[in-house]
């Protein structure tokens, strides 16, 4: 990912907690066939390794884990994102010499996909990510709501990963290459809007 200084996001546990809000990633490979891509929900073992573990699975019958990868695989997480008008810029006054762009959040973590299919490590991974999504929820449903037998044969259908997160990028494209004046404009601009991600990247402006 190109990531230019004034961009950079280098705090692992910042860049944790936007992989945690991102929610869904796709799992990209490299392999003979090509590239394969999943999209995936995944949790995040932080403290497993010096960047953190992902885990989640596949469907058994999806071809990319039988793939064998070349080099490691990519867990793309993305965050709030926005169109920016160039409209919202001072700038637009004073010579209008701007363009449209765009504010995103992104996270790309590396690393070797590992897959596995042992029953009790399966049973961890779609308990943990259920206890995650469904535990704010005011009547949470539980794996262990479901009959045993039932759950068990659902986890034949499936695939474990496990991918220890080798590198880690982050990219926090707020407008902070631009002026004061201008990023109080595209603040203003998006909070005003509709959509409910302009309004999530308005409160990430630095003014």
């Amino acid at each position: 990912m190109y990531v230019p200084p004034a961009f950079r996001e280098d705090d692992l546990p910042t860049l944790h907690a936007a992989m945690r809000e991102a929610r869904l990633a796709n799992l990209v490979t490299a392999t003979g066939e090509g590239l394969m891509a999943t999209p995936l929900p995944l949790f995040l073992a932080p403290d497993e390794g010096p960047n953190g573990t992902l885990y989640g699975h596949l469907a058994r019958a999806n071809p990319q884990w039988k793939q064998p990868a070349v080099g490691d695989a990519i867990a793309l997480f993305t965050g709030p994102e926005a169109y920016v008008s160039p409209s919202w810029y001072a700038a637009k006054g004073e010579h209008g010499k701007v363009v449209p762009t765009w504010n995103y959040v992104a996270v790309h973590a590396y690393g070797p996909a590992e897959f596995f299919d042992d029953a009790d490590r399966l049973l961890d991974v779609v308990t943990r990510l259920t206890d995650l999504h469904e535990g704010t929820r005011a009547a949470p449903w539980a794996v262990a709501d479901a009959p045993d037998d039932f759950i068990r044969a659902q986890l034949r259908g499936i695939v474990g990963l496990r991918l220890p997160i080798a590198r880690i990028e982050g990219k926090r494209k707020m407008s902070q290459n631009r002026p004061a004046a201008d990023r109080a404009g595209v603040a203003v601009g998006l909070a005003a809007s509709d959509r409910n991600t302009d309004r999530d990247v308005a409160a990430l402006i630095p003014t």
